[in-house]
């Protein structure tokens, strides 16, 4: 009986712990929804536009009325959208009240390409005779890269300025599985589908250390070239900078010219002031990127559209959201933009690493319904890979960064068996009564057969064939020569142009452009698609996965990335096409 209440009692708790979490959450929301309905801001003159861009950086923003709310679980998103930041730094090129530019970045939390579409669109202002100063306690070297721009880089006196070069870790769980008597079971094809390897192996393969080698080899060049480009200093002289360390002290920074000076603060307020027109009394002005992005009008009412669809994250079936393509949310997507005669062409921004190789095909397919009727570029960001190359590879022409992270042409499945696991660790066993031979196909409770795993590659082989097939043709090149360049290697954007897997290098402004091109038209106004959900309600929605989610990061701590990283592969369904690894510039 005593249990009994504790039980009760634990669920009352829960319940009024809900309860109160969901008032809060109403309120905060129909507060922030009417406070939205304002008029919007109004930039004055000798404004400077504040550029913090140490927050996590989306592909676009959402208009979320909970950005504020801190309660356990139930936070705001607290990111920035990508769409926002360039839309910012390119009305403010024009915009006669922004004097100038405060970059405040001490790490960045995106991929190189968004990375680089945001260094590129600064480069652009400059043009308008406007200053840029950077400023920060640390630079990562993400954070430098993008800093580098600028007219002015400063370092706090006993700041940090990292310059070291590009590295790419593989956790590999091999061992651990061998401890829990847990196989895993690969079919796969191609030689650089390196995917599977943390589950067979215990370091990397010497395929898979060539193609990473050749791979930051490639990022590296273009990081080290744009730096010294942007300081006036050699490549081999950025590159003897990091190999050695040279930077380690910031008199040192300064002594390299990676940085202009070292400065506190308040030295960097006074500099803005000046710059922008104030006396060193007067208060600075400044707006950030949220707020300045939302004070912009868009005037463009023309009767024709370009339709901007974004597909993000893993590639799986059934509906997707922000961080996720789902084949029917993009399928879905695809179709209304081909069935609307006002939208006369489709510009599909992919950032994917790949997924489920039947849910790439379902899209493929939307794709190719789509060029029969419209142009439709893609425009590719920090990865088009594996599924997220056959998603890409039927448009009419594609755009990708130098430092976007593609190909990764291969197919893999991962059948892990357990009976070692149940037998002997945990002492279960199982029997069975079918009624084919191959009635339990894919049973985790036992091995594959001989014959199993044959009809399993041989699914495998048809799948690769029929996707270097739809590359093949796509890019108007022989299937053999797919072969040669595929085999689950990954390439940069800049290598994909030279074997023609790319077209140009070019942001999403620029497949924009081309997309308007190809369908002839001048004046057109940009529609995005799939909508985005309203923040206020999909986060009531969502909140049983975030309740659950925030339990489990609490319980793991600094483990949960590892934990993650499992659960995403025990949850693969069926072939996959993906890449082997995430790679983010820090």
């Amino acid at each position: 009986m005593k249990q009994f209440f504790k039980f009760v009692f634990a669920s009352m708790l829960g319940f009024i712990f809900t309860a109160i979490l969901f008032i809060i959450i109403f309120i905060t929301g129909i507060t922030a929804i009417v406070s939205s309905s304002k008029d919007k801001v109004e930039v004055s003159d000798n404004t400077v536009l504040h550029l913090n861009l140490s927050l996590p950086i989306i592909e676009r923003s959402a208009n979320n009325p909970l950005n504020n709310l801190d309660i356990g679980p139930f936070k705001g998103d607290k990111v920035l959208g990508l769409d926002d930041i360039l839309k910012s730094i390119k009305n403010a090129k024009q915009d006669d009240h922004i004097k100038g530019i405060y970059l405040d970045v001490s790490f960045m939390t995106t991929g190189f390409a968004s990375i680089e579409e945001i260094r590129d669109a600064l480069i652009d202002f400059k043009k308008s005779g406007k200053f840029i100063i950077a400023y920060s306690e640390v630079y990562t070297q993400g954070a430098y890269y993008v800093a580098s721009v600028a007219n002015k880089v400063y370092l706090n006196p006993q700041g940090i300025l990292e310059l070291k070069g590009l590295s790419s870790e593989i956790t590999f769980y091999k061992g651990a599985l061998d401890k829990l008597n847990i196989e895993a079971q690969v079919i796969k094809v191609g030689t650089y589908k390196s995917a599977v390897e943390p589950f067979i192996l215990d370091k990397m393969s010497d395929a898979n250390r060539m193609q990473t080698t050749a791979l930051l080899g490639s990022l590296y060049q273009h990081f080290t070239a744009e730096i010294a480009k942007s300081r006036n200093i050699s490549p081999d002289t950025v590159i003897e900078i990091a190999n050695n360390l040279k930077s380690s002290s910031p008199e040192d920074a300064v002594k390299y010219k990676l940085v202009d000076a070292l400065k506190y603060k308040d030295q960097i307020l006074d500099e803005l002031k000046s710059d922008a027109g104030l006396s060193k009394d007067d208060k600075l002005k400044t707006i950030g990127v949220t707020e300045y992005a939302n004070s912009i009008k868009d005037d463009r009412s023309a009767a024709d559209k370009i339709a901007v669809i974004y597909a993000n994250g893993d590639i799986n079936g059934g509906e997707g959201d922000e961080n996720s393509i789902g084949s029917e949310t993009i399928s879905r997507a695809l179709r209304k933009a081909r069935l609307d005669n006002k939208i006369k062409a489709v510009v599909f921004r992919v950032n994917s690493p790949g997924g489920s190789s039947l849910a790439s095909d379902v899209i493929w397919r939307e794709v190719m319904l789509t060029k029969k009727v419209k142009p439709i570029v893609v425009s590719m960001g920090d990865y088009a890979a594996s599924g997220g190359y056959y998603i890409s590879c039927a448009a009419d022409s594609i755009y990708a960064e130098p430092n976007t992270i593609t190909g990764s042409i291969g197919v893999f499945a991962i059948i892990p068996n357990l009976k070692g696991f149940f037998n002997e660790k945990l002492g279960i066993t199982f029997d069975n009564v079918k009624t084919g031979q191959y009635a339990d196909l894919g049973d985790i409770t036992r091995p594959l057969s001989p014959a199993e795993k044959m009809i399993m590659q041989k699914e495998v082989n048809r799948t690769y064939a029929d996707f270097t097939q739809k590359v093949a043709e796509g890019r108007h090149i022989s299937q053999t020569y797919v072969d040669s360049i595929g085999q689950g290697r990954v390439w940069t954007g800049e290598q994909a142009i030279k074997i023609g897997l790319v077209d140009k290098l070019g942001h999403l402004d620029d497949a924009i452009a081309s997309a308007a091109k190809k369908a002839g038209v001048k004046s057109y106004q940009i529609v995005d698609y799939p909508e985005i959900k309203d923040n206020f309600f999909g986060l009531l929605d969502d909140s049983g996965d975030k309740i659950k989610t925030y339990i489990t990061k609490q319980q793991l701590g600094v483990s949960y990335p590892y934990y993650e990283q499992l659960k995403e592969i025990t949850e693969m369904k069926g072939l996959q096409a993906r890449i082997p690894f995430k790679l983010n510039i820090q």
